[in-house]
């Protein structure tokens, strides 16, 4: 299995010593006919195994090697210092105190002024303060913006090829939420700032009555649904309209958002380009306009990923922060849900709502009280102020067009220059050996979950390029599994160390910007590892180590394309990483321009 290695324990690692390396992946680009052979070559037990074995090695990642640290099975944080200017919240909250808490911590802001077009020339999309103005005002009402969603999914529909943003969708169901949202203000007692807000759910978390099918064409049928996931009850309760279970790459496994079952979703910018994965639905339906949040789940970037490309927010939480119950990803390590939305405002309003650790979480994770950034306070902008960001500028600027790293780059220096926000060096060692760790990890995961169910023959009734990755999975063994978790050990000790020197770390999302759909891939889809390493290149750090992170717009590639920029926080560090987010927000509002495609349900034009 090649040579052995032997590392040195973390704590004597030379960091003075380490060198960057950029990524290589050795493997070929397969759509179409070429795909379909391979799997049917790969899946063949003996030839398969042969062809599995070589693509490790060819990518180091067969090499046997001694590593001194013990595993560790989930993330476990230290103790965390509190947060400043902060509002902190219950994990047993009910929902509706937890968003009125949200909306205080907001920002002046005048909806009246932005409804009657007076208050910047530059594109922005309705928030969500927009929307609760509109009906308290009388000048709309969730039913008449639910007939202008339904409208624009009837549009959807007739597109050719297809593009669909929702796997699961029912006109009538949407018509039903909206009337008795529509009644609850003609009584004068809606529910909460988000009732009569439109949201889709991606297709791997329950919201009932829906199947959640994860956007296979059959797993619904062993895992029916019974009742809303945990997330999606606290924001019923708050009044949240449900559109629908939003598209996404199959069962998560894939940073595009390839999906020959249902069709491909499209990036609202340029139809002709991936909006990523997996959560391509929720983040194209948010970038489109037609909702004014979404949940997607992340396990490998796939809130941010999309969300990047999109060019709209999505944050990724801490390990823990949210129950997962009730998601098809319920019993892994690395993956969380998260919400998307067009601005950090209406992140930090859904976020309020659907956090809280499960019990299970509070006894093995003990963490911190959640707590939103105060940015109303005089105290918020001291503490914006006083961060220290994080920047390994080798990796930095290791992306596919230099358009990514300046961009981002300016950011950096507009922080400092508008806030004082400092940016100091860092070095972040064994960044393959990460990924490696997390491809195991994830891939275990998904294998254990998915193994009782995929006999009978569901297996083959799986995507092309699904079964590819599962074939990868399967050839995992114990000791891989093992040594993936005494390197999720070295490298949270790592990151411990930097969090020492710096509060926030600094990095592209991804490293290119949308992708070209091929034409081939659309009916059988594709496997294209360079393009996923270049999408995933900067977010393992928030999986594999449960770190939160987000990704906010900070502009445009030479193409028109949307670029994000990922701030990772310590461990329950989520309103560090939202206060930053805001701030960064603002620098970039005057830049944002209209998606090729887009829809304005609020007013219906």
């Amino acid at each position: 299995m090649g040579k052995k290695r032997v590392m040195v324990p973390a704590n004597e690692v030379d960091l003075t010593a380490v060198k960057y390396e950029p990524e290589v992946i050795q493997a070929p680009h397969m759509a179409g006919v070429s795909l379909k052979l391979f799997v049917k070559l790969v899946e063949v037990p003996l030839i398969g195994s042969l062809i599995i074995s070589y693509f490790k090695k060819q990518n180091k990642m067969a090499e046997s090697t001694v590593i001194p640290e013990t595993p560790m099975f989930i993330p476990e944080f230290p103790p965390q210092e509190p947060e400043p200017a902060i509002v902190g919240l219950e994990e047993d909250g009910k929902p509706e105190d937890q968003v009125e808490l949200a909306l205080k911590c907001l920002p002046h802001y005048d909806a009246a002024t932005c409804w009657t077009g007076n208050s910047t020339p530059s594109f922005r999309y309705w928030k969500i303060r927009d929307y609760a103005h509109a009906y308290r005002s009388r000048l709309a009402n969730p039913s008449m913006v639910a007939e202008h969603f339904i409208s624009a999914m009837e549009e959807f529909s007739n597109k050719n090829p297809p593009a669909p943003l929702l796997v699961s969708f029912d006109a009538e169901e949407v018509r039903k939420q909206a009337a008795a949202s529509t009644q609850r203000f003609e009584e004068g007692n809606p529910l909460s700032i988000l009732d009569g807000i439109f949201m889709a759910i991606k297709d791997d978390i329950d919201c009932y009555p829906h199947r959640s099918k994860g956007a296979t064409t059959w797993f619904h049928e062993v895992r029916p649904v019974r009742k809303d996931a945990v997330c999606v009850s606290r924001l019923r309760k708050c009044g949240v309209i449900f559109v629908g279970k939003a598209n996404m790459h199959e069962l998560g496994m894939g940073t595009t958002g390839n999906n020959p079952n249902y069709g491909t979703a499209r990036n609202p910018h340029a139809p002709e380009r991936y909006t990523g994965g997996s959560s391509s639905g929720p983040a194209a339906i948010i970038a489109s306009g037609l909702c004014s949040a979404a949940l997607g789940t992340d396990g490998g970037g796939s809130i941010r990923i999309p969300s990047s490309l999109c060019g709209v927010v999505g944050l990724k939480t801490t390990y823990g922060r949210i129950d997962m119950t009730g998601s098809l990803c319920d019993a892994g390590t690395v993956e969380i849900i998260g919400p998307i939305a067009s601005n950090v405002e209406d992140l930090m309003l859904v976020y309020a709502i659907v956090l809280g650790s499960s019990p299970s979480d509070r006894i093995s994770l003990r963490p911190s009280l959640p707590c939103l950034p105060n940015l109303s306070s005089h105290e918020s902008s001291n503490a914006l102020g006083a961060l220290r960001l994080g920047k390994y500028t080798e990796w930095f600027n290791d992306v596919f067009s230099t358009d990514i790293s300046q961009k981002c780059g300016n950011i950096l220096k507009l922080l400092l220059e508008k806030h004082g926000c400092k940016t100091i060096e860092i070095v972040i060692p064994e960044l393959h050996e990460m990924r490696m760790a997390h491809l195991v990890s994830i891939g275990s995961e998904a294998l254990c979950g998915l193994a009782p169910v995929c006999e009978d023959g569901n297996g083959v009734k799986l995507t092309y390029d699904t079964r590819t990755n599962l074939a990868l999975f399967q050839s995992f063994t114990a000791s891989e599994y093992v040594a993936a978790q005494r390197i999720r050990r070295r490298i949270m000790y790592y990151h411990t160390e930097i969090f020492k020197k710096v509060d926030v770390i600094v990095t592209p999302t991804t490293g290119m910007t949308a992708p070209v759909i091929p034409r081939e891939a659309l009916a059988c889809g594709e496997t294209n590892l360079q393009v996923t390493g270049n999408l995933m290149r900067f977010i393992i750090a928030g999986n594999l180590l449960g770190l939160p992170a987000i990704s906010v717009p900070v502009g445009y590639d030479k193409q028109g394309l949307p670029i994000g920029l990922q701030l990772i926080g310590r461990p329950w560090g989520e309103a560090t990483i939202l206060r930053l987010a805001a701030a960064v927000e603002e620098l970039c509002a005057e830049t944002k321009k209209k998606p090729m495609s887009f829809y304005d349900i609020l007013k219906g034009n």
